[in-house]
């Protein structure tokens, strides 16, 4: 099963459909220059051991330039790249590495806010009637000097911060160093579109577009009414309130389709929105609704999710079903703004079956899978200090807000090297305590590493077009076992989870009729160890 050949995509499929997407956090994946820093030279370097998990594109998170208050998603300079990281030569180098390695590169747009270091909120905030005045998210404050309305921002305090210049307030969902650009200005939506042009230029393959959902706000800056009571801990003013008026306009499609019109222009470039809150499922299916906005949606189904359940899967696969006018969904376990999955999902004496479980689960959802990096290696969730955060929402809500840092720790390349073979310097984050013995390195050379599983079962799933592509039909979805079948043309294939660190049986009809074609604890046929799991075939 190690050896199972790549089917190349159909003439009629786009190259996305489907698609296995390796997401790399630049600051963390490898240093090349030794500042402790990982940059685009040091990805060039690594894309080798990337390419040979059978990916088919990767995408990389913010590089450009900024002032780092949120780590590059507060970018001021859309078109460069940011020194730390390199410069547009070592983009282009790394572009064409990848392309070289029959690998796509999607890269981060973040059009809902910029810097505030950026030229253009220079630019606004130096008077009322220059010609970006209204670029940006501003308002007067009411009678008592407070600001214009209750809206919270999602880091903590008010949305709101006052700018002497002009005597005013500008808005921010995030950071106050994050104000707001108003993309309801169709001179703001030609800016942003040319900075997609200019990537797409320099041969970038798809977006993947930060908080769209926060894109354009009420125009008339309408209050947002109290959520109802809950039993959880609310850490934020931001959870105290539903969200219709600040974010989520109706207006936001009609830009997505904009930008679809622009990289259609182009051919065979690829598109997904993240989108998070309560509302997701609604505004994922707006953005992608038909064939003229994005191509995907990026959902949060399971990135905070604290257990892993039959349940869980059901209800996110049923929000997606084949059918006309639905997009085609994009689904992670784990990224950069979560915690580890592991670490959230599986008690520690059975973490290595229960990792080697939702490996394959994930090859075999219907929708275009994202992997985020060290995740083939099984890495944990590092216990970050409060003195070495970085966060910066984490340390506004420090404790009751689990660090974004744990899961943004140095990738570990060699279990004997300095640094674990990331940096020859101190990284910017630790270096988690027990992922030596996960360094890439250790793997390699062991076929039944985590490494290995994972390039064996996506070898698997870019084999059987069924996984790819295939419809999805759910047949079991109790508290222990998940069942399910996917089915193309030509082939039908039966996926089997037990999610109990119990022995548990299952069979289907006609069992003899199936040929496992992967298995993981399999004690015998359909009789499953703890966390046991196969993908069978229909063979008659």
């Amino acid at each position: 099963m190690t050896d199972v050949a790549r089917v190349e995509p159909v003439a009629a499929r786009e190259w996305w459909r489907g698609a296995a997407i390796y997401q790399i956090y630049p600051r963390s994946f490898a240093d090349a220059n030794g500042d402790g820093i990982g940059d685009l030279a040091g990805i060039t370097a690594h894309l080798d051991h990337v390419a040979s998990l059978g990916v088919d594109a990767v995408w990389l998170s913010p590089f450009f330039t900024s002032p780092m208050k949120d780590f590059g998603y507060d970018v001021a300079d859309y078109c460069d790249v940011d020194p730390i990281f390199g410069n547009l030569a070592d983009f282009d180098a790394l572009i064409a590495r990848a392309h070289a390695l029959g690998v796509r590169v999607v890269i981060d747009q973040v059009y809902s806010h910029t810097s505030d270091e950026h030229d253009w909120f220079a630019e606004s905030r130096a008077s009322r009637d220059n010609p970006k005045h209204d670029w940006y998210v501003w308002a007067d404050a009411r009678a008592d000097g407070s600001p214009p309305n209750n809206w919270q921002s999602v880091f903590g305090g008010p949305a709101w911060t006052w700018d002497a210049r002009r005597g005013q307030y500008y808005m921010h969902n995030f950071l106050s160093a994050q104000p707001q650009l108003n993309v309801h200005s169709l001179a703001v939506q030609d800016a942003l579109l040319d900075v997609a042009r200019f990537w797409l230029d320099r041969g970038v393959d798809g977006f993947r577009i930060d908080a769209i959902n926060f894109a354009m706000c009420d125009p008339e800056l309408r209050d947002n009414p109290p959520a109802p009571a809950t039993n959880g801990v609310r850490t934020r003013p931001f959870d105290f309130q539903l969200h219709v008026n600040n974010q989520s306009h109706p207006d936001i499609p009609l830009f997505l389709e904009r930008l679809r019109d622009l990289t259609d222009s182009f051919g065979g470039r690829f598109t997904v929105a993240e989108v998070g809150g309560a509302d997701a499922a609604i505004e994922m299916k707006a953005f992608t609704r038909g064939e003229h906005r994005l191509n995907s949606a990026y959902g949060f189904n399971f990135l905070y999710a604290t257990a892993l359940t039959p349940v869980l899967v059901r209800e996110a696969l049923e929000q997606w079903p084949d059918a006309p006018g639905i997009g085609w969904p994009s689904w992670a376990f784990e990224n950069h703004d979560a915690p580890r999955a592991l670490s959230r999902w599986s008690a520690p004496q059975h973490r290595d079956e229960f990792a080697r479980m939702k490996m394959l689960l994930l090859v075999s959802l219907r929708g275009n899978i994202f992997l985020y990096q060290g995740e083939e290696l099984g890495l944990t969730q590092v216990d970050i200090p409060f003195n070495r955060l970085q966060d910066p929402e984490a340390i506004a809500n420090w404790p009751l807000t689990l660090s974004r840092d744990g899961a943004r720790t140095p990738m570990p390349w060699q279990a004997a090297a300095p640094q674990l073979g990331f940096s020859v310097a101190e990284p910017w984050l630790p270096l988690g305590s027990d992922h030596a013995a996960l360094a890439v390195d250790c793997q390699a050379a062991d076929p039944e590493s985590a490494l290995a599983l994972t390039r064996r079962l996506l070898a698997t799933r870019n084999a059987n077009e069924a996984l790819q592509i295939g419809d999805i039909r759910i047949l079991e979805a109790s508290d222990a076992i998940l069942a399910f079948e996917r089915a193309s043309p030509g082939q039908r294939l039966l996926c089997v989870f037990n999610f109990t660190d119990a022995v548990r049986e299952w069979r289907p009809e006609q069992a003899d009729r199936w040929r496992a074609i992967e298995h993981l604890g399999l004690i015998e046929p359909w009789r499953f160890g703890p966390y046991g799991a196969m993908i069978a075939e229909r063979i008659a």
